[in-house]
């Protein structure tokens, strides 16, 4: 994934909701709790962990029990301590006090909680990327270091696998439509990051590393789950018993959910936005230009579906007096450049959501060589009076512009294709007359409906129009 290109617009939840979604999530809900306990009696060791002999009172306090529930406690306690809840106050004496930051849960704003979850969620990432502890134990050289190869584990590749694993999550969840609602099956995901986009059918040695990367992410799941980034059903356990042990019962091999399935959530479309803008990727959001200029606004939707650039405009609208916002997005639509006729396009889009009362925004622009096609369209669909016809040089002008917009928009989709030939079925002289048009993409335009047109006869007469285009602006 580049970071250079940007990612599909997401739609986030609001921060007061998704405030209130981290605040009962499992492991910051324990977090809180137990710096709330924390008291003059409290003690830690070295590394800022609960000692030993206070995990059961930790355990207890959070309503844990069974076999897990001291480890459950150590957890929620490190995340106390790595997001400032609680504060070591002597090192030494292994002393600690309700830290700072728990103020922040209590009475800080959504962005304050927001800002808490983001770092509990960098620790429980961290502690996702490390191996099993008696792994651990086992790898410990006779001075007390960890011995990686013995382990056969990079701690930074094993971070970048999660944050790939992560960000392809983010990816086959946020989509034109909005979120998707349909969590992802394991296999599919982590073949994502495993399985070459070229390779046609994956090798054995492939499909064992897809394997391996389901049991290495089912473990990594059952651990971010407890902080509210996914909702995950675990692989079923039966997949994972030794194949010489009798089975249970009968075993449907076709049902997907036995091997996993994981779902982003809305607080998890947040986290992993945050984290994607940190590393330098373009991530927009839909809203994030409400109270940017129409220049933004225009320039900001080019690369969104017609979809999310209508949600972006709306809510953009919505802040605006209509003939004011008219007059914004008409001056901002202007400009000979390469990207000028999408900004044209969303602009029209744009001011068919406003109503009769920008009519006087459109007639100032009736004589203006760019705008002037576009607002004879927009009066004339709302039955406005005195609307004066548009000379053929202007229909042309905007035809090319409309052209190079859906290109810039959609490339060379099934819509452009259909309106490419309806214009050379309309008009008989169409080629013969539209190369004269003074437009910075003409060529480029007559270049395209050359290579779209099915009819080999009309494809040629437009390339040649494009090459008397291209003679005629010395290109």
């Amino acid at each position: 994934m580049s970071d250079s290109s940007p990612l599909p617009p997401v739609r986030l939840t609001s921060e007061a909701e998704l405030a209130r979604d981290a605040l009962s999530t499992p492991l910051l809900s324990r977090a809180a709790r137990l710096a709330r306990w924390a008291g003059p009696g409290t003690r830690v060791d070295a590394g800022g962990g609960l000692v030993e002999e206070q995990l059961p009172a930790a355990a207890e306090t959070l309503g844990l029990t069974g076999d897990d529930a001291a480890a459950h406690a150590g957890e929620a306690w490190r995340v106390a301590v790595d997001t400032g809840l609680v504060e070591i106050v002597d090192e030494e004496t292994g002393t600690v006090a309700t830290g700072a930051d728990f103020a922040l849960l209590t009475g800080g704003s959504p962005q304050d909680v927001l800002g808490v979850w983001q770092t509990a969620l960098e620790t429980v990432l961290a502690d996702a990327s490390v191996p099993d502890l008696d792994d651990l134990v086992d790898a410990l050289d006779e001075g007390g270091q960890i011995d990686f190869s013995a382990l056969d584990w990079d701690p930074e590749s094993e971070a970048e696998f999660l944050d790939s694993v992560l960000a392809n999550l983010y990816l086959l969840t946020v989509s034109e439509d909005g979120p998707g609602d349909s969590p992802v099956p394991l296999p599919a995901l982590a073949a994502s990051v495993i399985v070459p986009d070229d390779m046609g059918e994956p090798t054995n040695d492939v499909l064992e590393q897809v394997s391996d990367a389901m049991m290495r992410l089912d473990d990594q799941f059952r651990l971010l789950e407890p902080i509210g980034l996914v909702e995950y059903r675990p692989v079923d356990e039966a997949l994972m018993a030794d194949t010489d042990d009798e089975p249970g019962g009968p075993v449907d091999e076709t049902d997907v959910t036995r091997y996993g399935m994981v779902r982003l959530t809305p607080l998890g479309r947040h986290g992993l936005r945050a984290r994607l803008l940190e590393a330098g990727f373009a991530v927009p959001a839909v809203g994030e230009l409400a109270d940017k200029g129409a220049d933004a606004l225009l320039d900001g939707t080019a690369a969104f579906g017609p979809r999310a650039a209508q949600a972006e405009t709306e809510q953009w609208l919505a802040r605006r007096e209509s003939l004011a916002a008219a007059r914004e997005l008409l001056a901002a639509a202007r400009g000979a450049d390469s990207g000028a006729p999408l900004r044209r396009l969303r602009c029209q889009q744009a001011l068919s959501l406003v109503g009769a009362e920008a009519e006087p925004a459109l007639r100032e622009v009736l004589d203006d060589a760019e705008l002037g096609g576009l607002a004879r369209v927009w009066l004339s669909e709302r039955g406005a009076a005195d609307v004066p016809p548009p000379s053929e040089a202007m229909v042309f002008w905007l035809t090319i512009d409309t052209v190079a917009a859906q290109l810039a928009a959609e490339g060379n989709s099934e819509e452009l294709r259909a309106l490419v030939e309806g214009l050379a079925e309309q008009h008989s002289g169409f080629f013969s007359a539209v190369w004269r048009v003074d437009h910075p993409a003409t060529a480029d335009v007559l270049e395209a409906m050359g290579r779209i047109h099915p009819d080999k006869k009309i494809a040629k007469e437009a390339r040649k129009a494009a090459f008397k285009a291209r003679s005629q602006h010395g290109g």
